[in-house]
């Protein structure tokens, strides 16, 4: 019984992550049938490599790394076979209700897929799902400097798309 613990613990510590790397997903392909995709695909490479996972580098960064590869995957697979894909436009709306407040979240989002990718996973890795610079630094494969210069432009970027550069309120 003991044998299948860690098999549990990985299972169980995935299904807690599903929302966070969905959310990851869709910063990446910027399409939510495709950000599925992308999950499924990740989920299924981390339940067959159960046994590469060291517990001290901790579930969230080794599974958003399996996501960003993927992603990276996915991305040459397309350069390559040319298929296309439904346009954004099509994909579902997520909200609240509030007009107000999908407008704000749209905003953000529309502010976020105007980002370099480089700047727009970094913002998605720390501050959108809190991982550390350090875990996050290990998920892109970069140094933590790049990591910090890369928020630091893109939080920059973020603040003068959404107007809050001079921190004057109506």
């Amino acid at each position: 019984m003991k044998a299948m613990e860690p098999a549990m613990d990985l299972r169980e510590g995935l299904c807690a992550l599903l929302p966070r790397l969905r959310r990851f997903a869709r910063t990446l392909a910027r399409d939510p049938a495709d950000a599925d995709d992308l999950v499924q695909v990740a989920l299924e490479r981390a339940l067959a490599r159960a046994a590469q996972w060291r517990p001290e580098q901790g579930l969230d960064a080794w599974v958003f790394g399996i996501v960003r590869n993927a992603w990276i995957d996915e991305v040459r697979a397309r350069r390559r076979g040319g298929r296309l894909f439904a346009p954004e436009e099509q994909g579902a709306t997520v909200g609240d209700g509030s007009a107000e407040a999908r407008e704000v979240a749209m905003s953000v989002h529309s502010a976020m897929m105007g980002l370099p990718e480089e700047q727009r996973e970094a913002i998605a890795l720390v501050l959108v799902e809190g991982l550390s610079y350090k875990e996050a630094a290990a998920v892109l494969d970069i140094p933590i400097g790049t990591l910090t210069s890369r928020l630091a432009r893109g939080r920059e970027a973020l603040q003068a798309r959404l107007g809050g550069t001079d921190g004057v309120g109506a």
